[in-house]
């Protein structure tokens, strides 16, 4: 473990003792998050003595899940279920994916994010195998895309009448429920007027948080310490790759100096 690491272990551990950080997240999805990336992040959860998500590529991603057997993750997250046929076929995976004991030690969870899917959401909940879906997630960046209305819009009324509707009917089957997509201090009011307990997590681009607890007057100190964590992944991640691309500099360069000419004359191509 490198010196930035620990220094991202050291404020994991602050937030998780101070304002209420259960687990950190990656993306095989959106973010791109490739497999030396996220073992590298299990490492430093498992110093924070925190979780780790991960949100797979689709709602079938079975290589994705296979990875996240391999990680040892804590939850599966899949992006844009649409429908009650696209969470049949997540669960489905889930069960070729993992083992029948190592699914009871993993949530299975769904983005719900647009308002097709919150719209044939009763139909999802009343599928068979509805048992082995452990969570929601709202992701609202894409419900207001979808909505067309913008970005911008993401705590406004409306969409929190569609989120408070949904975490609600999650509750019915008693899934852990979150929130996610633009959040920040500005999100707060939001988390805050939503009924009490439906709303168990939120979550920035990487962390996680639990509620009620980090709903407090020191939330906003949380979420900007939450974003100086992920400053510290992407240096962490850019000296990575960084080191990688140098480490045959010195031998391009020796090879070039001593042959370029040589390989030219014999008509071969270096660039």
């Amino acid at each position: 473990m490198n010196l930035t690491e620990r220094k991202m272990v050291d404020v994991l551990k602050d937030l998780r003792k101070n304002f209420h950080v259960v687990g950190l997240k990656a993306e095989f999805e959106a973010e791109g998050t490739r497999l030396e990336e996220a073992l590298r992040l299990k490492e430093v959860c498992m110093m924070a003595d925190l979780g780790l998500t991960i949100k797979i590529g689709g709602c079938e991603a079975l290589r994705d899940m296979y990875e996240c057997r391999v990680i040892g993750v804590d939850r599966v997250v899949a992006p844009m279920v649409e429908s009650a046929y696209s969470l049949e076929k997540f669960l489905g995976a889930a069960k070729m994916a993992f083992p029948e004991d190592e699914r009871k030690e993993v949530v299975f969870a769904v983005n719900v994010e647009t308002i097709s899917a919150c719209r044939v959401f009763d139909e999802m909940l009343a599928l068979p195998s509805i048992g082995l879906l452990g969570g929601v997630v709202m992701g609202r960046v894409d419900l207001t895309g979808s909505m067309k209305i913008g970005r911008e819009a993401i705590n406004s009324p409306e969409v929190f009448d569609i989120t408070r509707d949904l975490l609600c009917k999650a509750k019915t089957k008693s899934l852990e429920t979150a929130i996610g997509g633009g959040v920040s201090a500005h999100s707060l009011p939001f988390f805050r007027d939503l009924p009490a307990g439906i709303l168990d997590r939120y979550e920035t681009r990487k962390v996680i948080f639990g509620c009620p607890d980090a709903l407090g007057t020191n939330a906003e100190k949380g979420i900007l310490k939450a974003v100086g964590f992920e400053l510290l992944w992407l240096k962490n991640k850019r000296d990575y790759y960084k080191s990688i691309a140098e480490e045959d500099t010195q031998r391009i360069n020796m090879i070039e100096s001593r042959y370029r000419s040589l390989i030219e004359a014999a008509g071969g191509k270096i660039e």
